[in-house]
């Protein structure tokens, strides 16, 4: 297999006992971006080994697991699994199935049967993948399960490590089954989050139709539950307030 755009080509597979989880309208809102400081670009260092190291990788790799270990093929390649942490803040556009909504808060287009609805974000997805399979496989591959109709160039596969304790964004031709080979089984020295291809400001040219409105349906509902929220708060206050002056009135001069 090589570095191809195409997931034909690739070797990417999604683990269907990982498919048990419902859909829910996020809190957040879709235009919040994250703060720069928790979002670092990773530099990009050679990571080849030889065949006889990446065979005592995979050795020393399988020793520390029960399940799911990796295999090297007779031509130097591998195969094995990754978990991916989907962290994404803003509803995706799927194609609806029977005409159904497939969760809270959506907004479909009855014209080609779109839907724009919030993915959870504490969904993870295993994936079996072989050592070629590149970051933007990853990602293509990741949307097709999900169905998804938005530009892949929206997303980004981000890592993130337990020594700096940042998101670091990956380079679409990185392997990612390479640097979970290097850092080993353990997810807190190293896992994989799917997340919006932050680029400093939200590039509304990118979104459809459907998506720009179903955004503003759900930017006034959030204004509506804020608005809410003052409105109790401070009749709260004026309670109080009448109460504590009621008090002072009623006191003898």
């Amino acid at each position: 297999m090589t570095g191809s755009n195409s997931m034909s080509s690739g070797y990417c597979s999604l683990d269907e006992e990982s498919d048990d989880f419902t859909f829910f309208t996020a809190k957040t809102s879709f235009f919040r971006r994250s703060q720069a400081k928790q979002v670092a670009k990773v530099e990009e260092k050679p990571t080849s080994l030889t065949d006889d190291e990446i065979k005592a990788k995979i050795d020393d790799y399988n020793s520390k697991v029960t399940e799911n270990g990796m295999t090297l093929s007779s031509d130097g390649t591998y195969t094995g699994f990754i978990k991916v942490h989907l962290k994404l803040r803003r509803p995706v556009t799927v194609f609806s199935v029977d005409e159904k909504s497939p969760g809270p808060c959506s907004s479909s287009d009855s014209s080609d049967n779109r839907t724009s609805f919030y993915l959870p974000s504490d969904a993870v997805k295993q994936l079996h993948i072989s050592s070629t399979t590149t970051v933007r496989e990853v990602i293509q591959g990741l949307l097709k399960k999900f169905m998804v109709q938005d530009n892949p160039c929206k997303f980004a596969l981000y890592h993130q490590t337990r020594r700096d304790n940042l998101f670091q964004k990956l380079p679409l031709s990185e392997c990612p089954l390479c640097l979970r080979l290097l850092a080993g089984p353990d997810l807190e020295n190293l896992s994989f989050v799917l997340k919006e291809n932050e680029t400093g400001e939200v590039e509304w040219h990118a979104f459809s139709v459907p998506e720009l409105q179903n955004f503003l349906i759900i930017l006034e509902k959030e204004e509506k539950e804020r608005v809410r929220q003052v409105e109790q708060r401070y009749a709260a206050y004026r309670e109080k307030l009448l109460q504590a002056l009621g008090q002072v009135e009623s006191k003898p001069g």
